[in-house]
């Protein structure tokens, strides 16, 4: 008869494995951690998420915006997607065609959501330096 382990094997999930949005040090230890927003249909807000809406505001395109970031189009436009299906009012307004061009730009819901993640990111980041400073390890 084979005994159970009693220390169960466990495999990170897919969003544990990704990289953290903020780092602290301690002595030879390293705090990490993660934060983000979640609505019924998964995540709203998360750090690379506010990170695109930041520059689609500078840049006033999603094309743009993601290229900054490495990303596809389709892949941005499908976060913007689910981010204004989210929200209770969307976050990103898009045009198309016309002289210029189209284009998108953030509402002022959607500047709002971005400072006030931005806010929460900050005393998440403080409340890792804190714990970090208490641990004894």
């Amino acid at each position: 008869m084979k005994i159970p382990d009693s220390h169960p094997r466990f495999l990170p999930a897919d969003k544990d494995a990704s990289p953290p949005d903020s780092t602290v040090k301690k002595g030879p230890y390293t705090l990490r951690g993660r934060i983000w927003i979640e609505g019924d249909d998964g995540t709203f807000l998360g750090y690379g998420r506010v990170e695109l809406l930041e520059r689609i505001e500078r840049f006033g395109s999603i094309s743009q915006a993601a290229r900054s970031m490495n990303m596809s189009y389709r892949h941005a436009w499908e976060l913007v997607d689910s981010i204004n299906r989210q929200a209770e009012s969307p976050l990103v307004e898009t045009s198309v065609g016309g002289r210029k061009g189209g284009g998108a730009r953030l509402t002022e819901r959607g500047r709002k959501a971005v400072e006030g993640f931005r806010a929460l990111y900050e005393t998440f980041r403080e409340f890792l330096r804190t714990e970090a400073e208490g641990l004894d390890l």
